[in-house]
């Protein structure tokens, strides 16, 4: 009898050890960047030999471009489940923005991969996969949008694009430089109450933006 273990076996086992990788990668880029990050440390966090690492990933190029890929893939279908469309155009724009803030406050470690692939200009992203995944959020934001216009309540020409982007960026900015806001506004930026006045601030910006005078 062959002690080679079935080809199903296998393949969970080389699921587990992609996944185990990815993970650690994930941490590591976070933690360390890009040009910090070592495949010995990626390693040591997932509990394999470094040549396995290789062996499923060419180089830290290509495990860092599956990192993001992985990252965009994880907030692309928590977005998706907010099933948007179900709601009235007031309700999705701002239950958009308040998933968009909470997701940023419970994962920094997608603001740092995101960080540290802008510090090489993208190079990473533009052969990647991901750039696909971010057109259902964009498509979906450009119906509730057309949909509110159609309602009389959003006033029309507002480009979705620029909308997710200005919402995005709304969390980035306050999340990315609260060490520094803090330090020159004497406020503790991430402070509970602090952190749901941002959220409102968000919410009420954005649709005083869309909303109709």
């Amino acid at each position: 009898m062959s002690a080679t273990a079935p080809a199903p076996e296998r393949q969970r086992d080389a699921d587990r050890s992609q996944a185990a990788i990815l993970a650690a990668a994930r941490d590591e880029f976070a933690e360390l960047g890009f040009d910090g990050a070592r495949m010995e440390g990626i390693a040591k966090r997932a509990e394999v030999n470094k040549r396995l690492i290789y062996y499923y990933f060419r180089d830290k190029d290509q495990l860092f471009q599956a990192v993001l890929e992985k990252a965009y893939e994880h907030i692309r279908s928590a977005e998706q489940a907010l099933n948007l469309l179900s709601l009235t155009p007031p309700e999705a724009v701002r239950k958009l923005v308040e998933f968009t803030w909470n997701y940023s406050t419970t994962h920094p470690e997608f603001q740092s991969l995101l960080n540290s692939a802008n510090v090489h200009k993208a190079r990473h992203l533009r052969q990647s996969r991901a750039r696909e995944l971010n057109s259902p959020v964009v498509d979906t934001l450009g119906r509730i949008l057309e949909q509110g216009r159609r309602d009389g309540i959003f006033r029309g020409g507002i480009d979705p694009t620029q909308l997710y982007i200005s919402i995005a960026a709304l969390t980035f900015f306050y999340l990315s430089n609260n060490h520094t806001l803090s330090a020159i506004f004497g406020r503790h930026l991430l402070a509970p109450k602090a952190r749901q006045e941002r959220l409102t601030h968000m919410c009420d910006l954005i649709l005083g933006y869309v909303m109709r005078d």
